[in-house]
């Protein structure tokens, strides 16, 4: 077993991260500016991760913990997200450019001990959805289950060979987090995996500029109304312990077995109204309503077969199932009676 630095692990997606990687016997340290080790209390693994108080930004405290922790591995999630990348340029300069840029200089200065970084890229590194036409593959010919189908006409399946564009700073962020990564790479020889997942969901999660998709579900969890929506638009239902599994996956997968080095990963795409169908099934009588108002921004429907095929990523949680799990945890935090 190995020990992994993870930063930005007292985070929504690090302690699910720290949590799947100390479920599969690994050392973790938590690498973060919080040392709040709530969500990690709650994941039942506080007591099995070693949290270290750091900022990726500064480069000596990176590879200082690096080299002290013996860690092997890095995943790197620290990162400013898109509302508050928005808000502050320059920090999201710092934080994600410079940040990442740490953790691979690390990983350059330590060859002997860092055998691979897996990171966050995004979602958010694609153009908006209609730069994407259908007539690629779809959920069935590309070895995908036909459940996976995206639903809606004109829905494409977008691959990581497709159109690089983003209309985010954070998205901008990540881009540019691929091209150092490839420098990395190709240079120095610092081998990398990237991920670009979508928008995750699951307890504890930071509610943002997406407060719907956590309302939706906690909402009606506990007896709430809830009005939503972008009904009839589809988006990736990606819960967070797939999103965990993933980035262990990325960070332990056999050099050989890779064909790339930036994966496309995903849930279960479904519209906003399935996704409250969903809740009714595991909520009977949740109170939802839904209209078909408003965009989304991010609407992409991604392809996953070479993460399939190079890293075995296969989600373990469909729409409902996560959905099960998400309101059995709220209803329980809140004493109710479980559904």
């Amino acid at each position: 077993m190995a020990t992994v630095l993870v930063t930005g692990g007292t985070g929504f997606i690090g302690a699910y991260v720290a949590a799947d990687l100390v479920d599969h016997g690994h050392d973790v340290v938590a690498f973060d500016l919080s040392t709040d080790e709530t969500r990690l209390a709650k994941l039942g693994v506080a007591d099995d991760v070693d949290v270290v108080r750091g900022d990726v930004t500064d480069p000596t405290a990176v590879v200082r913990t690096v080299r002290e922790t013996g860690a092997t591995r890095v995943v790197h999630l620290a990162a400013l997200l898109t509302d508050a990348a928005e808000a502050n340029p320059r920090a999201a300069l710092d934080v994600n450019c410079g940040g990442t840029n740490n953790v691979f200089e690390a990983a350059r200065a330590l060859p002997d001990q860092i055998e691979r970084v897996a990171w966050a890229s995004s979602a958010a590194v694609y153009a908006p959805p209609e730069h994407y036409s259908a007539g690629g593959g779809d959920g069935e010919a590309d070895g995908q289950p036909v459940v996976d189908e995206p639903v809606g006409d004109g829905t494409a399946w977008v691959t990581e060979d497709d159109l690089v564009y983003p209309d985010t700073l954070y998205g901008a962020t990540k881009e540019y987090n691929e091209h150092q990564a490839r420098v990395y790479a190709e240079e120095f020889g610092v081998s990398h995996v990237g991920l670009r997942p979508t928008v995750a969901y699951g307890p504890y999660r930071e509610t943002g500029g997406s407060a719907f998709l956590v309302d939706l579900v906690e909402k009606p969890a506990v007896g709430e109304s809830f009005a939503v929506e972008y009904g009839d638009q589809v988006i990736d239902w990606q819960y967070v312990r797939d999103i965990a599994q993933a980035f262990r996956k990325a960070a332990f997968a056999d050099e050989s077995a890779l064909s790339q080095r930036i994966y496309n990963v995903r849930g279960e795409c479904a519209t906003i109204r399935e996704a409250a169908d969903a809740v009714r099934s595991v909520v009977p009588g949740a109170d939802i309503s839904v209209s078909d108002e408003g965009d989304l921004p991010w609407t992409q429907t991604l392809d996953i077969t070479p993460a399939r095929e190079d890293l075995g990523y296969e989600p373990e949680y469909g729409l409902e199932a996560g959905i099960s799990e998400y309101v059995s945890v709220l209803r329980e935090e809140r004493g109710l009676d479980p559904v």
